[in-house]
């Protein structure tokens, strides 16, 4: 069997990025059972109702949804059950701090196979203001329009030589 090599997308969290502004991202593993890769290997999971929080000292992803593997039997995972993340102590520790700042969170970004490897990248993120979500949107929408008047434009441009 040949090494996996690269880096393969499981699922990501588009919402997050609009909902929250971005400060840090940090890459994490995850302590997964059989089933639970078997799933993510099938490219089944969802990230958007995730959150991680830090207890104890160790940190922890909640809410992420990983469905039950299909041809798994009585030893089949729970969709929702609280996954352990693995990083280092002075992460976790500069996470928390951080965290507990007033309207900081953290939440997950992107879920992949990275080396054949099950990753999970998380941010810490301040949410944003309602019209702060409004003008991010105006933004992309000038930026898009803009680009496709350039493009028409050497597309004229191109026709006429």
């Amino acid at each position: 069997m040949a090494k996996e090599e690269g880096r393969k997308l499981i699922a990501q969290n588009k919402k997050a990025r609009h909902d929250y502004a971005i400060l840090d991202t940090y890459e994490c593993g995850i302590v997964l059972t059989g089933t639970e890769v078997k799933s993510l290997r099938q490219g089944r999971a969802s990230l958007v109702d995730g959150y991680v929080s830090v207890e104890g000292r160790e940190a922890w992803m909640y809410n992420v949804h990983v469905p039950e593997y299909s041809q798994g039997t009585w030893t089949n995972h729970s969709a929702r059950r609280k996954r352990k993340l693995l990083l280092h102590r002075e992460e976790i520790d500069k996470l928390e701090s951080k965290a507990q700042e007033s309207g900081h969170t953290l939440v997950p970004l992107a879920l992949y196979f990275k080396d054949g490897r099950a990753k999970v990248e998380i941010a810490l993120a301040k949410g944003k203001k309602e019209y702060d979500k409004r003008q991010a949107l105006r933004e992309k929408q000038d930026t898009r329009e803009t680009n496709r008047a350039i493009a028409a434009a050497r597309r004229r441009q191109r026709g006429e030589r």
